[in-house]
């Protein structure tokens, strides 16, 4: 049995499934004709290939974008280009650079991204690398939002379901990497149980665990979700959503590394922003969400390590703001018309102006 085994992204390997690195954009941000088109519908996004996108808590993202100073923002998970074509559109101080690890995202922002020239650029890559695509240059804003969208979900062929069955792929690289199925049958038993334990499936991960290993080697979405549903006792699979929900995010995490590279990368983000430029962050489960917010809390208090409630006394300086006191919601209208944006939260923090010349630990632009 092959064990698995979770590794920095800067190995360039996971377990014993080699990672294929992406080929590496260039330093800099040459125009390539990924940019916006005017009179876009701001509820959706559909580009000629068929990837279809609604971006959540369009409104509130791009208002949040409108006070940065004048500059490049990053949209480091484009996807099908709904939230960058907005903000060009709404602000004509900002241009725009994209990341997506998805060919087919890349593709179809490039095509909803077209007009406006050197404002925006689209590349292949994953937000973890987000420094090799922006190098050293200051940001004005950063936007992430993460996990699955809704054209991956929508596309059976891509294995991300367990509503259709499909081969059990879940990669948003589909051109290299582990796929699910290889996790599946090959993690260790303890491994694969924590990996579930981990992303909300804790009462019965070990159940779950047992009747996977059973029922190896697993093929397909529709098996795995199958096998999924038989080992939750029949009055828990009455209540909540589809029982396999939870597993599938799981497995979907451990693929594509995405917990493990999400921190670097919000550290890499902010450090980044130039003072008074804006991170923006939706998350759609608890696990993401708690990893966004120690991540801006220890940006907002300088990494102070003093008592809470009493003066700080470490020499601790804050990088940055938070904008809105815990994370901002959908809206109950914004729910009804797509309810794949119930579970979305929206934290965001804006950089400091150092008060006193640089902080102790940045550097001239005022970085961490």
């Amino acid at each position: 049995m092959i064990t698995w085994r979770m590794r920095s992204p800067s190995t360039g390997a996971m377990g014993d499934f080699p990672l294929r690195r992406l080929p590496s954009p260039p330093a800099g941000i040459p125009p390539d004709g990924t940019a916006l088109v005017g009179g876009l519908r701001m509820s959706q996004v559909k580009s000629e290939r068929g990837f279809e996108h609604r971006p959540v808590m369009l409104a509130e993202v791009v208002e949040l974008f409108g006070p940065v100073p004048p500059g490049l923002v990053l949209d480091a998970t484009v996807g099908g280009g709904g939230h960058a074509s907005a903000i060009l559109a709404a602000h004509p101080h900002l241009s725009l650079v994209g990341l997506d690890a998805d060919p087919e995202a890349v593709a179809a922002s490039r095509s909803a991204l077209a007009g406006v020239g050197e404002r925006g650029a689209v590349y292949q890559a994953n937000f973890g690398q987000l420094k090799t695509v922006v190098g050293e240059r200051a940001l004005s804003g950063a936007l992430f939002d993460l996990g699955v969208s809704s054209a991956q979900l929508d596309r059976p062929e891509r294995g991300f379901s367990y509503r259709v069955d499909a081969p059990l792929d879940m990669r948003m690289d589909p051109g290299g990497g582990a796929s699910a199925a290889d996790v599946v049958n090959s993690m260790d038993t303890d491994e694969l149980a924590r990996l579930l334990a981990a992303n909300g499936e804790g009462r019965f991960a070990r159940r779950i665990v047992r009747a996977i290993v059973a029922a190896r080697p697993l093929a397909t979405t529709g098996q795995l979700a199958e096998v999924v549903r038989a080992a939750i006792p029949a009055a828990t699979r009455r209540q909540g959503g589809h029982p396999a929900k939870r597993v599938f995010q799981a497995i979907r995490i451990a693929v594509n590394a995405e917990l493990e590279v999400l921190g670097p990368a919000l550290d890499d983000a902010i450090e980044l922003l130039a003072p008074g430029g804006r991170g923006v962050v939706l998350s759609y489960h608890s696990g993401e969400d708690r990893l966004v917010k120690g991540r801006l809390t220890r940006a907002a208090t300088g990494g102070c390590t003093c008592p809470p409630g009493l003066p700080c006394v470490c020499g601790a300086q804050p990088w940055v703001r938070l904008l809105n006191r815990g994370a901002r919601r959908p809206s109950a209208a914004e729910v009804a018309a797509n309810p794949r944006a119930a579970s979305a939260r929206l934290r965001a923090a804006e950089r400091l102006v150092p008060e006193h010349g640089d902080p102790a630990g940045t550097d001239r632009e005022g970085r961490p």
